[in-house]
Order: C-alpha cells, then structure tokens, then sequence
C-alpha cells in the first residue's frame, strides 16, 4: 500500500495506526511525527507563513476571488509516487486541497488511486475517520484500539471534573476574530469546562469582541488555527486595540492550536489534557496570562 497525505490530521491518523511506513508523500504542512519529515512534500501554497494573521486571512479571501486554489498539489509528483490511496478532506478548503480537486486529479492519473476523505467535525466524526482510514489500511483492529484508547482517556478525564465548570471562549483567529467550533467545546467539556461561544459540530464563526464581552467568560482560551504558542503570542502583540482590552480583563491562555485543535486527528485528546491543566490552573487562582501550562 503507498500512501499520500494532504493535509496533517491524515498523516498523523496514519502514522498512529501503525502505517507511517505506507506513506510514500506528505503535505507542506505535516510536520508530525519526525518519522514522516524526509517524505516529498506535494502541496505548496502562495500564502506566505510567515505574514500576520491579518494579512493571511487578506491573501486567502484574494484567492478566493480570483477563483484559485489556496492550497495547490503537484500532479506530476503525484504521478511519480503512483499511489494506491490519496486521504484528503471536505472540512475546510483553507486548511488542505479541496476533495473535489482531488478527485479530478485521480481520475486523470495513469492508474486511478483510491481517495478517501476526511469529514469529522465532531469527536464522533473523527472516530469515525480513523475507523476509515484502518479500514483502507487493513489495520481495523489498530484503528479499534487506538479508538478505544482515546475515548478512554476522555472518559477518564470527564470522570474528574463533576464540579463547578469554567466559562470559556476559544478563540481560533485573531484579526479577524472567529471562534472555534466542530470538536473544540466537546474538548473543552471533556476537560471540565463549558464554551459559552461555540456548540460542539459548529462551524467556527466570525464573531465581533464585544460580543465576547458580553458573554463574560472565566477564561479566554487563544488555540489560533495553525500557529504554535510563540507565534500565537506574537500575534497577541498584535491584535487590534479592541482585542487587547477584552482579553487583559479576563484570564488568558494560550494553547498550540497547530498541533492539539486544529487537527482532526489524534491529539485532539492531548489539546484535552492541556485545556484540563489550564482550568486547573485557573481554579486555584494560579493563572497566568498568556502562558501554556502544558508540557
């Protein structure tokens, strides 16, 4: 079996089943786990990283305009690494290559992969997804265990938190502000708190500050869409002055939303411990702005 990724969350589902030795080519973007770094990269974008978020969020509204992909795949890459199975995804056509694109591309390859996509917008959803991608692997009985392991965790975790739950607002981009939905508040539930901004399976929606305001929350949580905590903090120096005044009133965390809650993968459950950590920490009044508790 030869294997392609295009977005992270896929390579990471992969590599967790045991399948990491399949891939034969990644995403610009897969940076998890080191085992998979060497393997060609097939996608590229003309977004440049290292803009503000600003000006990120700018660029890909031009994009979509213009009717260009924000996210583009190399066919002739593709073509060389002859793969038996292609995961992609429906969820976002910022973060990975569009399924509709990817379809056409395989069906013009000289021997058709299979494309599978990825579709979890929920905890359930993403179990889901792993089953899928087991099931397209022949590692059923991995994607089973690695399943029940991960809903065992979660489990564990609900089961320490039945008192008093902190008030939370996610934040997943700064300028402009959008609240994170799809799994985000069931991790925030299964971490003993509730988000008073967002319902588990929603999309993560274009909000105003004063709204947020106004929702008075215990803590603000900045997991910003594929930014780790050093430059999620620098775009905290940043953030509009409106932005700043809400979140120096209240307690504020930031947590590396690239790698525990962006991704419909895996370590979503890790993004769960972290977010327990940070509740903690806020229950005994130990809180510190700005900083991530995890390890």
């Amino acid at each position: 079996m030869r294997v392609v990724t295009l977005l992270p969350a896929a390579t990471e589902i992969v590599a967790a089943l045991g399948g990491a030795g399949s891939l034969v080519g990644i995403s610009h973007e897969c940076d998890y786990p080191a085992s998979v770094l060497g393997l060609p990269r097939i996608t590229a974008t003309s977004i440049d990283p290292g803009a503000s978020g600003h000006d990120i969020d700018a660029e890909v509204r031009q994009l979509h305009r213009a009717g260009q992909p924000v996210i583009g795949v190399d066919a002739e890459a593709i073509q060389r690494l002859a793969p038996d199975l292609i995961i992609t995804q429906d969820l976002c056509q910022v973060c990975a290559v569009a399924q509709g694109e990817v379809r056409r591309l395989a069906a013009v390859l000289t021997r058709a992969p299979t494309v599978l996509a990825l579709s979890g917008r929920t905890l359930e959803g993403i179990w889901r997804d792993i089953g899928a991608v087991a099931r397209a692997l022949d590692l059923e009985p991995d994607g089973d265990e690695l399943i029940a392991g991960l809903q065992s965790r979660l489990g564990r975790l609900r089961a320490r938190h039945r008192e008093r739950r902190s008030q939370v607002v996610c934040i997943e981009w700064l300028d402009p502000l959008y609240v994170a939905g799809h799994w985000v508040p069931e991790l925030v539930e299964a971490a003993g708190g509730q988000d008073v901004a967002a319902a588990a399976g929603s999309h993560s929606a274009r909000r105003e500050w004063a709204e947020l305001q106004q929702l008075s929350p215990d803590l603000f949580v900045i997991m910003l869409c594929g930014f780790g905590v050093e430059r999620s903090i620098r775009e905290l120096a940043g953030a509009p002055m409106e932005a700043r005044a809400v979140l120096h009133g209240t307690a504020t965390w930031v947590l590396d939303g690239n790698a525990y809650t962006s991704r419909s993968g895996p370590r979503v459950v890790d993004g769960a411990e972290r977010l327990c950590q940070a509740f903690q920490g806020l229950a005994t009044g130990g809180m510190v702005q700005w900083e991530d508790h995890g390890p």
